[in-house]
């Protein structure tokens, strides 16, 4: 913990001077009885009471105390801190165009396959994970990161309709998706360098092809895993029709040829998924990918902790003012 303003710790000063003029006034405040002779009350034990007589006293140094760790601006420790841990570099690479709307994996290929992926990297801490989607284009949705929070709500973020809405040219582009993925790899330092493609159709748009991409990624060490995802025959497809939603059946067009080259160029391994279960099983065998040795910054912010301190304060100074007025108030 540290404190924005030290200099009100100057302020706990003052209550050396206070205590010793509670000292000097109680023997001149506290009412007295003139008596012939206290020779009797010698020995005659103290109350509760009277042992607690000072006890207001330490209440109100409490809560000034407390004011003053107030004004100081307690916050929890900040600061940059780096680490080694066991770790790979790894590019998601995932389709998103209007195909992966299909529902024959529950409740679509492209909900399925964000929260699956969404476990993978929870349960990879230590691993720098970024994340590339394509459709007719590709681009980096989030860049290698080992801020999963972040990561796991763009991921969540990714929807199919922006090349229905015209945001990015609909199509399936296998080699521009992995070619984005490998640029993203390309400087990495770690011995291990991943990406997972993961698409539900053919290559039919963009200026790189698969095998171009796939040669490139096995030039700079970097294996790749692909995945197919969706069923071998038909499988039903939401479509809009006069406002209303009407499903239709659609053949699957999944190119496994053409990934099963780029999982063997790269030094990667071939994965089909007809169903959510498939799914989680091949990102468990991904998971077992050796682990490599890198440095990782964390950053943690700043946050005012003022709030406890304010509660205490509160707390014990509504108890000095009950016990002065009940158990410990005087009759002049």
């Amino acid at each position: 913990m540290e404190f924005v303003n030290k200099e009100y710790f100057l302020l706990l000063l003052l209550l050396i001077p206070y205590l010793i003029w509670y000292l000097l006034h109680r023997k001149t405040s506290e009412p007295t009885m003139r008596m012939s002779d206290t020779h009797a009350y010698q020995y005659a034990p103290k109350s509760l009471r009277v042992r607690l007589m000072w006890l207001p006293m330490l209440l109100r140094i409490i809560v000034f105390v407390l004011v003053v760790v107030i004004l100081a601006r307690p916050q929890t420790h900040s600061n940059w801190g780096s680490r080694t841990v066991e770790g790979i570099d790894i590019m998601l690479a995932m389709d998103v165009s209007t195909s992966m709307l299909a529902e024959d994996l529950k409740p679509n290929r492209i909900e399925a396959a964000k929260s699956v992926a969404s476990e993978f990297i929870s349960g990879r801490p230590d691993d720098n994970i970024g994340l590339t989607i394509f459709a007719g284009e590709a681009f980096t949705q989030c860049p290698m990161t080992t801020d999963h929070t972040s990561l796991i709500n763009l991921l969540q973020n990714v929807r199919t309709d922006i090349a229905a809405r015209g945001l990015i040219e609909d199509g399936t582009a296998i080699g521009m998706g992995l070619a984005n993925a490998v640029s993203r790899l390309k400087d990495s330092k770690t011995k291990s360098k991943v990406v997972i493609l993961l698409t539900d159709g053919s290559n039919n748009r963009g200026d790189i092809s698969p095998l171009t991409a796939a040669n490139i990624a096995k030039s700079l060490g970097i294996r790749v895993y692909t995945i197919a995802i969706g069923s071998k025959t038909m499988a039903p497809y939401p479509m809009q029709v006069a406002g209303t939603i009407q499903y239709v059946n659609m053949r699957a067009d999944v190119d496994v040829k053409t990934l099963s080259e780029i999982a063997s160029t790269a030094d990667g391994q071939f994965y089909r998924a007809t169903n959510t279960a498939e799914l989680k099983k091949i990102y468990k065998d991904i998971d077992k990918l050796e682990k490599t040795k890198m440095d990782v910054k964390k950053f943690s912010k700043r946050y005012d902790v003022y709030q406890p301190f304010a509660l205490a304060a509160l707390i014990v100074f509504l108890l000095e003012i009950l016990l002065r007025l009940t158990v410990f108030r005087r009759i002049p």
